[in-house]
């Protein structure tokens, strides 16, 4: 066989076995998004429930704020970059969440502080001291904005930005958190990610806004970056305010799906600056390490905690496999393959949608189960809680099927034109 016959064949497996996953993606998109439709919308008292077993039931009426503005934003995001999405249903339901939110996410208006859970009615119930409920919330207004043109949301939007930045970088007290003398002032990789995140979200097709916000973008990646320590070998969740390693099991402290979704995050900051440099240090230390030291050899998956000195973490559950690292994983490695063409990180994100696929998607009920033990059995069947919304895995599975539509539209003009099956004879003759 011919070299060039060879090339074009290889091009045209590769090219089907991408469309194979497109259409594979596209099609469980449709399926997840149809289980959250039909089963977490809350007619009566607006916005979203959450807690939802297996088939949908609603088990809990308690209202999560993450996962209220998670879905805000995931519903406005599906309409406004997917035609068939782009439906009354998403967006009314949407707007009907951000006007629940905007109504009774704020315990003590005119304070910005967000509760963490609500009542059915939306009566504050429990208060985390961090920013997140406050992060989530401002993603589904800025969201909200864009699909509406409705100059409330965005105006929400970016004062509880300012807030945020200024709980993080001024003054935290707003927050309720007490420095005790005993804690080490640590920083959490979550706060810079969940932060640059934000400075994307808002800065998109808004070139002033994202020139003025420049600046606390770098900041975040530098502060991200920081958590590479031991010389490059090891991505820890949390490091000192100055960017050294912690003492103890707080220091050792890993988090193999935090770190791969700091990755794409980081990816596509360097993407947007044109840094090549950065861009394969990020691949380099937030993709490849922690899967290679994340990824379980025996039963396959990731773990969610580890012990950078390989001593056995101290939580329940850190050799389980949740949906979430895995979601993350998948956007990663296809994004980082989208950008270097690298065809060892296409075979990581192949590897880790075969695994995702077999083993935490339901094809009875629809949707995901989130909560796998180490042996891919499921330990908790519900589809919804405190944690698990709607989010991860549509954001995962709509990245994902707009990058591989990008491949494939990219990879198509070079089969055609540069790779085409050279004629019988050229081949005997090659052969020969």
């Amino acid at each position: 066989m011919s070299r060039g016959l060879r090339v074009w064949q290889d091009m045209e497996k590769e090219q089907e076995t991408l469309r194979a996953w497109k259409e594979r993606v596209a099609r469980e998109l449709d399926r997840v998004v149809a289980f959250w439709l039909e089963h977490s919308h809350d007619q009566e008292q607006g916005g979203f429930f959450t807690c939802l077993g297996r088939d949908g039931r609603v088990y809990d009426d308690l209202k999560y704020v993450w996962l209220q503005g998670r879905q805000v934003w995931m519903y406005c995001r599906l309409y406004r970059q997917f035609e068939r999405f782009r439906r009354p249903e998403l967006l009314n339901a949407a707007k009907a969440g951000g006007e629940f939110l905007l109504r009774y996410a704020q315990v003590a208006p005119p304070a910005k502080k967000c509760a963490f859970v609500l009542t059915r009615d939306g009566r504050p119930v429990k208060v985390q001291r961090t920013i997140f409920s406050e992060c989530f919330y401002t993603m589904a207004m800025n969201e909200l904005w864009r699909v509406t043109g409705d100059a409330r949301y965005q105006s929400e939007a970016m004062e509880m930005m300012d807030q945020i930045v200024s709980w993080v970088r001024e003054d935290p007290s707003g927050l309720g958190r007490p420095q005790l003398p005993g804690a080490p002032a640590s920083e959490s990789m979550a706060v810079p990610m969940m932060l640059l995140n934000l400075v994307e979200q808002l800065g998109e097709a808004d070139e002033e806004l994202a020139g003025i916000s420049a600046e606390l973008g770098d900041w975040c990646a530098q502060r991200i970056l920081q958590h590479v320590q031991r010389g490059g070998q090891a991505v820890l969740e949390n490091v000192s305010e100055d960017g050294e390693e912690l003492s103890g099991c707080l220091g050792r402290h890993q988090n193999p799906g935090h770190a791969l979704e700091a990755g794409w995050f980081l990816l596509r900051y360097a993407i947007q600056r044109g840094d090549a440099k950065l861009q394969a240090h990020v691949i380099d230390k937030f993709l490849l390490l922690p899967f290679h030291s994340g990824w379980d050899p025996e039963h396959g998956g990731l773990f969610y905690f580890q012990d950078a000195d390989g001593l056995c973490p101290t939580q329940l559950e850190w050799a389980m496999k949740l949906w979430w690292p895995h979601s993350e994983a998948m956007i990663a490695f296809l994004m980082g393959y989208s950008e270097t063409g690298d065809p060892a990180l296409l075979r990581i994100f192949y590897q880790v949608a075969e695994y995702t696929f077999r083993q935490f998607r339901d094809p009875e009920y629809g949707e995901w189960f989130g909560y796998l033990n180490r042996d891919g059995k499921v330990a908790l069947t519900i589809k919804g809680g405190p944690f698990k919304g709607c989010f991860h895995v549509p954001r995962c599975l709509a990245m994902c099927e707009e990058m591989l539509n990008d491949l494939l539209s990219r990879l198509a003009p070079a089969s055609a034109l540069s790779a085409r099956p050279p004629p019988a004879g050229s081949a005997r003759l090659g052969a020969e």
